[in-house]
């Protein structure tokens, strides 16, 4: 199965893996999962390690370079993905999540989040 991470779960997988469900972990470690991370979320955390926001304090350079290392394959954003935030229901303000939900819809990925709103949307989505 083809796993989208979202940002949180990204970086907690990456540096904080304590802070991840064992239903999350066990998933992540399945090696019958392929493990995608979205150029959206190294967008998001160079903004807001950019803001100085404490849960975003990672060097992003260091952490697609570790991700990449770890097996974890880049999900580029296409104009599919973009075209596709489009036809999501209004659940969600945040412009990231947004255009991850649309990416895993696209793509038929199963997108993991801890996120209670994004949990919401409909479609290949798992909260952790």
């Amino acid at each position: 199965m083809n796993l989208l991470l979202d940002t949180h779960v990204l970086l907690w997988a990456a540096a904080e893996p304590n802070r991840l469900s064992a239903e999350a972990i066990a998933l992540i470690d399945d090696n019958d999962n392929r493990l995608h991370f979205s150029a959206a979320s190294l967008w998001e955390i160079v903004i807001k390690t950019g803001l100085k926001r404490a849960d975003f304090q990672v060097d992003p350079h260091l952490l697609r370079r570790g991700l990449i290392d770890n097996g974890y394959l880049e999900l580029p954003i296409t104009s599919q993905h973009a075209l596709a935030v489009s036809h999501l229901p209004d659940i969600h303000k945040d412009p990231f999540d947004r255009i991850l939900v649309a990416q895993a819809e696209s793509e038929g990925f199963l997108l993991l989040t801890a996120d209670e709103l994004v949990a919401r949307y409909p479609g290949p989505i798992q909260r952790i």
